[in-house]
């Protein structure tokens, strides 16, 4: 369960960062965990008292708050809010590395080297070119590239954990053949968890969880399709929500605002978490 993260929770040492690294590496070992999404501080803050035992960050959830697109970030500024998060709280963080903000291995190394500075103690890489013509990396570049960041982070020496996602499911290429032959030599590549955002059904995260094993899969649930329970049976270790958390927070936000807009009356506050409790949430401790 998660300490209090109410005040800032930067470690005092380098033994501290490890710590989270060594938690969060055995959350991946056995069973299956929640690592919820939040895309500010004060969403972490939050989520960590609630218990959840780790969290990750969103590029999605980020940019919106800066008013952007998704991918629509720099590498500086992806780097900061990494830090600030990784600071924030005292659970281990994911960060959401897109696609390592380069295209070219040794750009993609340099830049996880750089993350992993910030006290993550995970880090993700995807596979998504960010052209809809051509939406994936070729497979063998594709490879290259988390070959490049596991280099990077075994040369740091600090063990952070390597996720390396396939995208197809979420850019218009949804073939379960190619996604598992991706993941599958991600994996040997030296991926430390597997990852393919926009598989659904029990057909699909089986084929996945069973031709990666016994290396741990993430799966993603944006939606009402399935249960904490039934994707332990499946053998999934680790469950994320994406942007979900940031677009449910934006969908009481537009809900209301719209509502002043169109109609002139404030319905919507009558379902706004009370003023005491979001103090309360964070009032240093």
């Amino acid at each position: 369960m998660a300490k209090s993260p109410t005040s800032t929770a930067t470690p005092e040492s380098p033994d501290a960062w490890a710590e989270r690294r060594h938690v969060f590496r055995e959350l991946h070992a056995t069973g299956c965990f929640l690592i919820p999404n939040p895309w500010d501080v004060g969403s972490a803050r939050v989520l960590a008292r609630l218990g959840f035992p780790a969290l990750a960050t969103t590029s999605a959830g980020f940019a919106w708050s800066l008013g952007r697109a998704d991918s629509r970030v720099t590498l500086e500024e992806a780097l900061a809010h990494m830090s600030a998060v990784a600071r924030a709280v005292d659970v281990p963080v994911n960060a959401d590395f897109e696609g390592g903000f380069a295209v070219d291995p040794d750009g993609v190394a340099a830049n996880v080297s750089t993350a992993i500075g910030t006290g993550i103690a995970g880090i993700s890489i995807e596979d998504c070119t960010g052209d809809a013509a051509q939406p994936l990396f070729d497979f063998t570049l594709a490879v290259e590239r988390i070959l490049a960041a596991r280099r990077a982070i075994d040369l740091s020496g600090l063990g952070v954990l390597l996720t390396a996602r396939t995208e197809g499911f979420i850019v218009g290429r949804p073939d379960l053949d190619e996604t598992i032959r991706r993941l599958a030599a991600f994996a040997e590549a030296g991926a430390d968890c597997l990852y393919a955002p926009g598989i659904r059904t029990r057909d699909e995260i089986g084929a996945v969880v069973r031709a990666v094993a016994p290396k741990p899969v993430n799966v993603l649930v944006g939606g009402d399709f399935t249960t904490v329970a039934e994707l332990t049976e499946l053998g999934v270790r680790r469950i994320s929500v994406g942007s979900a958390l940031a677009r449910a927070a934006w969908t009481g936000f537009l809900d209301a605002a719209r509502e002043i807009a169109e109609r002139g009356t404030f319905g919507g506050f009558a379902r706004a978490v009370p003023f005491a409790e979001l103090i309360g949430s964070f009032r240093q401790e």
